[in-house]
C-alpha cells in the first residue's frame, strides 16, 4: 500500500485509535475500570500496527508523520464530541433560589424523576434555599433550562463526579 491510499488509511485509523482513547480515559475516570481496559486492549494493539507503519521507511517518506499528527488531533475531537453526546456520568448541580421559589421548584425536578436535597440559607438580603442535585449528564440541560425558568437571576454550579452509592434513582453497590 502506497501513496494517497496508505495516507487516507493512516488518518483514518488514527482518527479512530484516538477517538478510542478519549472514551477509556472518560469511562475509567467515570469508575469504569473494567471497560477502559477492555477498550485500552484494542487501542493500544491498533496503536502499535499503526506506529510501525508510519515508522516504516520514515525517512524517504516523511509526510506520513504528518498526516498521523493530524489524525491525532481530529480523533481528540472526534472523540470529545461522541463522549458528548453519550454524556457518560453523573453530575451534581447546586442552585441557589429565592426561599418562596424552592418548594415549587423541588416539586416540579421531582416530577421529572430527579431526586432534590433542599437546604436553608441565608443571602445577604434575603433568604435562599440550596436545591443540590445528582442528574444523569444527558438530563443536565433539561434541568437548568427548567430551573431557570422559575427564577431568571439564579446561580447555578455543576461538577462532574465519581460514582454515587446510595440515594434515590442510583443504585451501585
Amino acid at each position: 500500500m502506497s501513496g494517497i491510499l496508505l495516507y487516507a488509511v493512516i488518518l483514518f485509523v488514527k482518527i479512530f485509535e484516538v477517538s478510542m482513547a478519549t472514551l477509556r480515559i472518560v469511562l475509567i475516570t467515570k469508575g469504569e475500570k473494567v471497560k477502559g481496559a477492555f477498550i485500552g486492549f484494542f487501542e493500544v494493539m491498533i496503536w502499535v500496527v499503526l506506529a510501525a507503519t508510519v515508522l516504516d521507511n520514515i525517512t524517504s517518506d516523511p509526510f506520513k508523520v504528518v498526516v498521523y499528527a493530524l489524525g491525532f488531533a481530529i480523533g481528540n475531537y472526534t472523540g470529545s464530541t461522541i463522549e458528548g453526546y453519550l454524556a457518560i456520568g453523573t453530575t451534581k448541580i447546586e442552585a441557589i433560589v429565592h426561599k418562596d421559589q424552592g418548594k415549587a421548584l423541588s416539586i416540579e425536578l421531582r416530577k421529572m424523576g430527579l431526586a432534590v436535597t433542599a437546604v436553608e440559607a441565608y443571602g445577604m438580603t434575603d433568604r435562599k434555599e440550596i436545591l443540590i442535585l445528582h442528574v444523569p449528564r444527558k438530563k443536565v440541560k433539561a434541568t437548568v433550562k427548567l430551573i431557570q425558568t422559575y427564577q431568571k437571576d439564579v446561580v447555578i454550579t455543576i461538577n462532574e463526579v465519581k460514582p454515587i452509592y446510595g440515594g434515590y434513582g442510583f443504585l451501585r453497590k
